[in-house]
């Protein structure tokens, strides 16, 4: 059996803390995974900057209720659902997520927690387990699944080496070029028929 395993943020739907950055006119928040690898060094950042601005959870929940995904995104995921079993795995918190996966159909979805004080601000965040994407796609390999997975950034690299095949839809330029092993595509169209071809190659290999 096979099941793909997508990224959420700038896959599916655009990056939260860049659209939120538009909003709140800080440019600093729209520093993202594809410009710093060092996914707690980011989020302390993030955390610093929220709390520096006087910024809380709600806040970014009202940027992210006015969200919706990306142009294409609930069809393709839909189609892709229609022929496999199909998993998001997120950095992203459960706090953020919800709207966008009211919107997308409901996915099955694997990230992280906030911690959220009295006041409302995010006073820290709780990793499912580090490396989580990887280590995901490591268990359903265990059990006896291939596993195609597709991201666009540096923290989604793990997964996609560890899977049995990975592919990069609309990488920076300066992602795509350091890891010249994940094969690109630049649309949905153009995705779903390499997922296509690498789940016949996959079952041919018995």
């Amino acid at each position: 059996m096979q099941v793909v395993c997508l990224d959420l943020e700038g896959v599916l739907v655009p990056e939260i803390w860049i659209e939120f950055s538009k909003r709140t006119g800080i440019k600093e928040f729209s520093r993202t995974t594809r410009d710093e690898p060092d996914y707690d060094k980011l989020m302390r950042f993030r955390l610093g900057l929220l709390r520096a601005h006087g910024l809380k959870l709600a806040d970014i929940q009202q940027t992210i209720g006015s969200m919706s995904p990306l142009p294409g995104a609930r069809e393709f995921l839909d189609e892709l659902r229609s022929r496999y079993q199909v998993i998001i795995l997120s950095d992203t918190f459960y706090e953020f997520a919800d709207p966008l996966m009211r919107q997308l159909g409901r996915p099955t979805l694997f990230c992280h927690r906030l911690r959220i004080d009295a006041e409302g601000f995010v006073a820290d965040y709780r990793l499912r387990q580090p490396d989580q994407k990887r280590h995901a796609v490591d268990a359903l390999k265990s059990l006896n699944f291939r596993v195609i997975a597709v991201g666009d950034s540096f923290n989604d690299t793990g997964m996609l080496g560890a899977a049995d095949a990975g592919f990069f839809i609309h990488p920076p330029e300066s992602v795509a070029a350091q890891f010249p092993q994940f094969q690109v595509s630049r649309s949905f169209a153009e995705l779903l028929q390499s997922i296509d071809r690498a789940a016949e190659e996959l079952s041919a290999r018995g």
